[in-house]
């Protein structure tokens, strides 16, 4: 029963991306068609120009053209609790591991950092695991002496598997809700695996298309305070606007 590891694969993004964000945004202020603008926009040799045109039209707060470019991210080495959180998000496509059709007889888990690093809770955590994976196959065992088996064993027997237990999806956000994500998640009060999560998925978001995420990030980041309060703020920024102006002197 090994530690599981996050592993995160970008599997596609849509193909001529900032084209089409260009000539989405262009077409809301032109008369002119916006397939003409996207392939005059391929054939332009000044890319910054148009890299320019989409940074200044995002930065204004006019973001859904973004909603027309997607990304495809396949993910391993996270936990249950995890996509608990994840599909919250609801503007998003996801696929994930049934624990109905692949049996957990040697399931991977996740280990809570503050568990992971104290000897005492990392063995009694390592012991309770143990002891629902001897449970889940006592279980299987069982239901196969009553007939059933397969699936319809695995349904059932997954009832006792922890949230800990490591699963894999592929997940596909648009431009719009990929931003919206890192602005709740890469904060650094979000639950730390998904925070991990967001984090790595927002590097290689800003390297693939950094026109429209390079200033993506916590919600701190993009408001220049913390909106948490001064109850729950990391101190990175200061707990309010006002906060905030009266740094500024």
């Amino acid at each position: 029963m090994p530690e599981a590891k996050l592993n995160i694969k970008l599997l596609d993004k849509t193909d001529n991306a900032l084209s089409i964000i260009y000539s989405a945004c262009r077409q809301c202020y032109s008369a002119e068609f916006s397939g003409n603008i996207f392939e005059n926009s391929r054939r332009e040799k000044n890319t910054e120009k148009i890299s320019s045109f989409v940074r200044k039209v995002i930065e204004s707060g006019h973001e859904s053209p973004l909603e027309h470019v997607k990304f495809t991210f396949a993910v391993e080495g996270v936990s249950r609790a995890l996509t608990h959180q994840l599909v919250r998000h609801r503007l998003a496509s996801y696929s994930q591991q049934s624990q109905r059709y692949v049996k957990e007889s040697h399931f991977d888990f996740i280990i809570p950092p503050s568990l992971r690093n104290d000897r005492e809770l990392n063995s009694r955590f390592l012991g309770i695991m143990e002891l629902i994976q001897e449970g889940y196959n006592d279980l299987l065992g069982l239901l196969k002496t009553k007939g059933i088996q397969g699936e319809k064993a695995n349904q059932d027997a997954r009832f006792v598997l922890p949230q800990a237990a490591e699963t894999k999806i592929v997940l596909t956000m648009n431009c719009r809700s990929l931003k919206n994500f890192f602005y709740h998640r890469c904060c650094a009060r979000a639950q730390w695996e998904i925070c991990a999560l967001a984090n790595a998925m927002l590097d290689i978001c800003k390297k693939e298309l950094p026109e429209v995420f390079g200033n993506a990030g916590a919600k701190c980041e993009n408001l220049g305070f913390c909106p948490e309060g001064q109850k729950f703020t990391c101190g990175k920024y200061p707990p309010s606007a006002g906060s905030r102006r009266e740094a500024r002197g």
